[in-house]
């Protein structure tokens, strides 16, 4: 990590910071840790980026409205970009991260326990839909891997993508869902955010780590 890079947030940091969500004021309804997760990358993922003083009301709102006056959102405001830094850092890196997801009750399936970072993403990807609209085919097969796991009555006027959906098997244990987070990010970014291209490998190179492919275990926390 360079010196500069602000440090990614510990346990601790992610219990304050749900706490500072919590602790914002009614009419206000706040992104809990694991949408707010999937709403930056949705956000990170655009092709051109999204100015922080258009998508942080979000977070505190998931209608974007004013905060009342005297609240103090400094805190919580960075947490928040530490966060998002953490997360385009591996993106930009196409390095494996791990998800905030939560393990629910020993009934949850997998996709009901990754659903709610599914539904963060979706929120992004709804409010900025540059990602959506990019004419790509490799688009598709991550997107649905992604919103496989909402309900399809959520996806309107999506029929190529919920055709794809239908031939994608759902993920039975809670690793395997959160590897399909992860993997289908790093792929998205290959096409709204393609790396530089590099110089051809010479003969007896080592061989180029691709994209999406997995760096090791994720955690869940």
């Amino acid at each position: 990590m360079k010196p500069d890079a602000p440090e990614p947030l510990n346990e601790h940091d992610l219990e304050r910071l749900q706490a500072l969500l919590d602790a914002l004021p009614a009419p206000l309804e706040p992104l809990d840790v694991t949408m707010l997760d999937g709403f930056l990358c949705g956000v990170l993922l655009q092709p051109k980026p999204v100015p922080e003083a258009e998508w942080l009301p979000h977070v505190f709102d998931v209608d974007g409205r004013k905060l009342p006056p005297g609240v103090d959102v400094a805190p919580l405001r960075e947490l928040i970009r530490r966060r998002h830094a953490e997360l385009d850092g591996a993106i930009r890196r196409r390095d494996w991260f791990d998800p905030w997801v939560y393990e629910l009750d020993e009934d949850a399936s997998a996709s009901e326990t990754v659903m709610p970072w599914v539904a963060g993403f979706a929120a992004a990807t709804s409010l900025y839909p540059a990602l959506m609209e990019l004419d790509n085919p490799e688009l598709l097969e991550p997107l649905a891997t992604l919103f496989m796991h909402l309900d399809p009555e959520d996806l309107e006027d999506a029929d190529e993508l919920l055709a794809e959906i239908e031939t994608l098997e759902p993920p039975q244990q809670l690793d395997e869902a959160v590897e399909g987070l992860v993997r289908s990010t790093l792929l998205l970014a290959d096409v709204s955010r393609p790396l530089p291209r590099k110089p051809a490998v010479r003969p007896g190179g080592g061989p180029r780590r691709m994209s999406g492919q997995r760096n090791g275990p994720p955690r869940r926390r």
